[in-house]
């Protein structure tokens, strides 16, 4: 088990990034791995972390608007990891021993390097060949009621893998097309799907290089975005507005010290970031937005005409925000009338406002209507449908976005159906199918069979551990393609067959594959070789061809010629909208901005043209007793949002601790000091934090810059102590909120 020392009195920096971020390239270049490093840093591939993408056909450092020293702390960590020496621990360490493991102590066994299977009652994964390890999953799919077979994903891989895993599980008559995106920005593309037409950001790179006023809300953009502080820092030295909705002060959110700025940004100590920073109660944006909007109305600074031309229904949104009276919003979102009416006449001065979010508003019981309340905000200011201004979800893995473009998802839309069942020559189901969490729910009840997992970590990122544990364990076979062994592949065991099989990460694969950015722009990757000697990996796109072959014949389509990544994006072109020039990237090596989604014309995707705008109710925010927690009376209830730490990559830990906060270690409780003073405790004090599903004790409390009344945890580790509700319209977690006793 992993040790932890006290963080009582680790120093927070005065801003982010800065000398560390130089140190750690530094040391990297320096190590064994310096020269492959670089190497791959230079490799003509999309970047292997966030959304804001890097890479393609202009150069791993360069991003798509052609600005150079793109890539960031984030991509090395990323790289480093890939770069790894094989994973021997098949025939070291049996599954108990494993399953003691930590995400970093997963993760540092190293690359998967040859097919592994975990038989029924197995203490450990033994060999396996390719030929068995195919005919193993082409068994478990075959002749299975398709209700009961499932996949789940993420944006670790390409869009061609991800087209023939929805093609093949769609071909076998299921909807069962879980994805990471389902526990994240599910409420971004339901919510502005329904709004404008398009789910995905309307923003694109260019158009935010000419905001002038950026609103980024529930984000920790320095640790988990870092490219994307150097587009604030940019606004901010052309004159420009930065608020900030966080109800934690990140430090790299106030002042950021970019590498790529040397003498204005690192040199004098950092670059201020955030103009206005506004610390709401978690889960109370709808109020906040909504008095945004009433502040509006109030300086008479909503633009009518744009409403009357442009959208419809905005009626109901202004009255709603006329009729909410002050007491109730100021309440609800713990705001200050005089700060929530500054925050309006910010936005009403600006000439283009960007609206960012990440999972600080999607993680929440009304994530669709936190979106509807922001876009509502955008269209009332007249913020949406020009250059400069509008919605931008921000995309935490590096092509997610891609995923749900190729219809990775459980609920299949009309015009892909359709093209699909011209492609396929079979009608196909309509009813929606699972999504991740009704995913876990369907095989805690016994009703899935067979799942197959291209990339992810379906136990660790869902909350309950318990519960995906045991849900996971009902599944008959379990098959996981990875790249890096991780939480879910120890306890995540199908009850009789686990296939661990390793695969090509982006920069290595055979194959040439294509990535979306979070801002709609698709890169080419180029094909690269393993450093691994005498591995045994295997492409995504040639085992899934072959899965399906195996299971669908030559009928309608050779699926065998699904090898052929270019005749994958032929397909693509023809099913997928807005992605008709992938189908001859491979001629012009044109990359290109999705059609249909950047909205540079106040002209939208709906039936009519027009933005749909909603009504948003003010959440009823409450929380538990420490007793119906299950926890001693004198307890102290707190909201608890869940986060990654500095060196993070979703539910991949890279290195302990998180230095931007002032923790030393992971098995800590960031927390107000007025919350501490209240509870009887001091710094470095040690807890229990009781969930409504479980407990951790020996807590560290650290004094953190964080509202009142709040708290924050790292995740996957303390998923596993709550059950959180969920948005019924999308399917998406509360995180950011989760009711916990301290005692």
């Amino acid at each position: 088990m992993t040790t932890h020392s006290s963080s009582a009195n680790s120093a927070v920096p005065e801003a982010g990034g800065g000398l560390p971020v130089l140190q750690y390239w530094a040391e990297k270049t320096l190590s064994p791995q310096g020269v492959q490093i670089w190497k791959t840093l230079n490799h003509k591939s999309a970047c292997l972390s966030c959304a804001w993408g890097t890479g393609g056909q202009k150069g791993g450092f360069v991003n798509e608007d052609g600005e150079i020293l793109q890539r960031c702390m984030k991509s090395v960590e990323a790289i480093a990891a890939e770069l790894m020496p094989p994973a021997g621990f098949h025939d070291r360490y049996t599954l108990a021993e494993l399953q003691q493991l930590s995400s970093m102590e997963c993760d540092r066994l190293g690359r998967l390097h040859l097919p592994l299977v975990r038989r029924a009652g197995g203490d450990r994964y033994e060999p396996i060949s390719w030929d068995e390890a195919i005919a193993l999953t082409a068994d478990a799919f075959r002749d299975k009621p398709p209700e009961r077979i499932a996949s789940y994903s993420s944006g670790r891989s390409s869009n061609e893998a991800a087209f023939l895993l929805q093609l093949m599980i769609r071909a076998l008559g299921s909807n069962n097309l879980a994805d990471c995106s389902d526990l994240c920005h599910a409420p971004s593309t339901v919510g502005l799907k329904q709004m404008v037409g398009t789910g995905t950001s309307m923003v694109s790179l260019e158009s935010l290089k000419q905001a002038d006023c950026v609103v980024l809300i529930g984000s920790n953009a320095p640790a988990n975005h870092p490219r994307l502080m150097n587009e604030l820092i940019q606004l901010r030295d052309r004159g420009g507005t930065v608020i900030v909705v966080n109800p934690t002060v990140e430090v790299g959110l106030v002042k950021f010290a970019s590498p790529a700025y040397p003498i204005k940004s690192m040199l004098s100590g950092g670059s201020d970031i955030s103009s206005l920073y506004l610390q709401p109660i978690p889960g109370s944006d709808v109020a906040l937005f909504v008095g945004i909007q009433k502040a509006l109305i109030e300086q008479d600074q909503v633009k009518r005409d744009f409403l009357h031309t442009h959208a419809e229904h905005w009626e109901a949104v202004v009255e709603q925000a006329q009729s909410t009276d002050w007491e109730t919003i100021i309440r609800t979102c713990g705001i200050a009338r005089p700060e929530i009416e500054q925050a309006a006449r910010m936005i009403a001065a600006a000439s283009g406002v960007v609206f960012a979010w990440a999972m600080g508003v999607t993680q929440q019981a009304n994530g669709v209507d936190n979106i509807w309340s922001i876009a509502n905000t955008a269209l009332l200011s007249g913020n949406v449908g020009k250059p400069g201004a509008g919605t931008m979800p921000i995309r935490g893995h590096s092509n997610v976005q891609g995923f749900g473009s190729m219809g990775v998802s459980a609920r299949l839309q009309d015009p892909l159906r359709e093209a699909l069942e011209a492609l396929l020559q079979k009608p196909l189901r309509r009813e929606a199918g699972y999504d991740t969490r009704a995913l876990i729910e369907a095989a805690d009840a016994g009703a899935i069979e067979t799942l197959l997992c291209l990339g992810g970590n379906l136990y660790a990122a869902n909350p309950d551990h318990t519960q995906a544990q045991r849900a996971i364990a009902q599944v008959d076979t379990v098959v996981y393609l990875a790249t890096k062994p991780n939480l879910g592949h120890f306890h995540g065991l199908g009850r009789q067959t686990t296939l661990l099989l390793p695969v090509f990460n982006r920069f290595e694969n055979p194959h040439k594959t294509t990535a979306e950015s979070g801002n709609n722009f698709v890169r080419l990757n180029d094909t690269g070789t393993t450093h691994l000697r005498d591995a045994d990996l295997m492409a995504e796109v040639d085992f899934l061809a072959a899965i399906a072959h195996r299971i669908h014949g030559t009928h309608p389509i050779d699926w065998r010629q699904l090898t052929d990544t270019r005749y994958v994006r032929q397909l693509i072109a023809r099913t997928i909208s807005g992605y008709g020039k992938i189908g001859d990237i491979d001629d012009t090596l044109a990359e290109f901005t999705i059609g249909g989604r950047i909205f540079t014309q106040p002209s939208f995707g709906t039936s009519s043209g027009k933005a749909q705008m909603f009504t948003t109710p003010l959440p009823h925010l409450t929380l538990p007793s420490a007793a119906e927690l299950g926890a001693p009376d004198h307890g102290l209830v707190l909201a608890l949002g869940t986060g990654r730490s500095y060196s993070q990559h979703n539910t991949v830990v890279y290195r302990d601790g998180d230095k931007y906060r002032g923790m030393a270690h992971r098995h800590c409780i960031l927390m107000n000091p007025d919350d501490v003073a209240q509870g009887g405790w001091q710094a470095g004090d040690r807890v229990t934090v009781r969930g409504n599903a479980g407990q951790l004790e020996h807590v560290e409390i650290v004094y953190g810059d964080i509202r009142p009344g709040a708290a924050m945890m790292f995740y996957p580790e303390v998923n596993a102590i709550f059950a959180a509700p969920i948005d019924a319209r999308c399917g998406t977690p509360a995180f950011k909120r989760v009711p916990v006793a301290v005692f």
